[in-house]
């Protein structure tokens, strides 16, 4: 079992910080764990579901130096993401596969808000005080391909349904391709089936009927909206599935594994063949673990990275609760060396003293000669060092003056640079307006633009076939765009000369 110190350990602790279950594995075995403890021969693994995550691919020149990599990876994810400047976000990336004549480096980046982690870790962390390792969940499956479980190349779809979650993710030629948090977590199903029964069953009741039933269920009632939910859910999953072919030009998929941490779910492979046109595979596979009953795949997912090689797997960490060095590395056990190191001088002093005694009454002597021999080479050495200690001051003044010069002009070109970087251009801000316009179809009939000391004003003269499409714009921005806009809009009219709705739409720069 590795971690990042490569110490050695007996069990791994594998934790679902959604639904706090908790897994110790030793060996093969594998058992819950009701009252999980911290223990220094114990391996911590943990996950963070896709939904926690932003993930994208950026490149990078071939001619960036290994490490400066992370530096210039974080600073493309926040100019290409549009990322929060004021949140310090905890980035980490692998590399994407590619043939030579390629340009660039790709990379799978992976992007966490730090107080996501805490939040969802907060009762993890009280109960075992240290996650060695956390990892994204859908990075887990390339252990299925370095242990061989999933044998073969071509692209290979996982669907997998948590309490919490659902994902979709693509790997092609056993490497990660591609991940989406599915909108039909258990939750969000049990939310939608009790919508359309128009009464409210208990979310357990709900799992419990899909793990033991499934959409084969005796109550007609039930099977009748559980066809209808599952139609809407393939239907989702069908979108995202052509998605990522087109994106990733994959032309055909070889295999599709669903799942679900309740098991295997009756009659979804006729809704993966009806919908997605592929026979469907169980994803329940055997990891060599023995186990008394059906356990999470995440679970041993977990299990299985913890006891891979770092170089067969994904090695990506967001964890922010790493265990303390050990107690000689830390400073208060280096301050316990030094003092016992102390002690042992100390005492071995007085003895070395009484011991050399005797031997350095007869050097005396000999010294004694050396020194009066010494004495006239140290008052001429004197004298040499008291010239150079002046030629030294002189030499000190000189550097003084041109520190001074270097930290002036310093302080003026980092004043220069904040400028130049820092001040909101025009363009910056009109490229921003000009992305949410064109997603909710919203055209521009008129714009101006003031400026003075308090604050700068795009006005614009919106126009659309609906006047819908006008709030929907001014409702997304309101709520997702506030860091630097202030929007306003007094109405919205219809012009019957053009049959468009028109609004002046009021953007203040904060």
């Amino acid at each position: 079992m590795n971690n990042s110190n490569e110490q050695v350990f007996d069990t791994v602790l594998s934790n679902n910080p959604y639904n706090h279950t908790y897994y110790l594995g030793s060996g093969n075995q594998l058992s819950a764990a009701k009252n999980p403890q911290y223990g220094k021969k114990q391996y911590g693994i943990s996950y963070l579901n896709t939904s926690s995550f932003i993930t994208a691919q950026i490149g990078v020149s071939k001619n960036i130096p290994d490490d400066d990599l992370a530096f210039v990876i974080e600073t493309k994810a926040y100019e290409e993401l549009a990322l929060d400047m004021a949140i310090e976000y905890t980035i980490d990336f692998i590399e994407v596969p590619t043939d030579g004549s390629a340009k660039e480096r790709i990379f799978h980046v992976f992007i966490v808000d730090p107080l996501v982690i805490d939040e969802t870790f907060a009762q993890t962390v009280s109960a075992l005080q240290y996650v060695d390792q956390i990892v994204p969940v859908p990075l887990l499956l390339k252990t299925l391909y370095s242990h061989e479980i999933v044998q073969g190349y071509g692209a290979h779809c996982y669907i997998y349904f948590q309490e919490n979650d659902a994902f979709f993710t693509l790997y092609n030629e056993q490497e990660f391709v591609y991940t989406k948090s599915l909108k039909y977590s258990f939750r969000d199903m049990h939310e939608r089936f009790c919508e359309l029964l128009g009464e409210q069953i208990d979310l357990a009741d709900f799992q419990t009927l899909l793990a033991t039933e499934g959409l084969a269920t005796q109550n007609p009632e039930y099977q009748k909206y559980l066809i209808k939910l599952f139609g809407e859910l393939f239907l989702h999953i069908n979108d995202v599935l052509n998605y990522a072919k087109r994106a990733y030009e994959i032309e055909t998929i070889e295999e599709i594994y669903i799942g679900s941490q309740i098991g295997s779910i009756a009659g979804v492979d006729e809704y993966c063949q009806t919908y997605l046109g592929f026979e469907a595979k169980s994803f329940d596979f055997s990891y060599g673990f023995a186990t008394d009953s059906y356990i999470d795949q995440i679970h041993q997912l977990m299990q299985l990275y913890a006891r891979t090689d770092k170089a067969a797997r994904y090695d990506v960490n967001f964890s922010i609760y790493h265990r303390p060095p050990p107690f000689f590395q830390r400073h208060s056990g280096k301050l316990f060396a030094v003092t016992a190191l102390s002690l042992v001088v100390a005492f071995a002093y007085p003895v070395t003293y009484w011991t050399m005694g005797y031997a350095e009454s007869v050097r005396k002597a000999l010294l004694e000669k050396q020194y009066r021999e010494t004495h006239a080479i140290k008052v001429t050495r004197e004298e040499t060092i008291n010239l150079k200690l002046a030629q030294k001051a002189e030499a000190q003044k000189l550097l003084d003056a041109e520190v001074e010069l270097f930290e002036e002009r310093k302080a003026t070109l980092i004043k220069i640079h904040d400028v130049k970087v820092n001040y909101p251009m025009k363009a910056e801000m009109m490229a921003s307006l000009t992305r949410e316009l064109n997603r909710f179809d919203v055209g521009v009939a008129d714009i101006s633009y003031k400026q003075n000391e308090k604050e700068k004003v795009f006005s614009l003269l919106v126009m659309a076939k609906k006047d819908k499409q006008i709030t929907d714009l001014v409702e997304f921005m309101t709520k997702h765009r506030t860091q630097r806009f202030h929007y306003n809009i007094e109405k919205i009219e219809l012009d019957e000369e053009t049959n468009y709705y028109r609004g002046d739409l009021k953007v203040v720069l904060k």
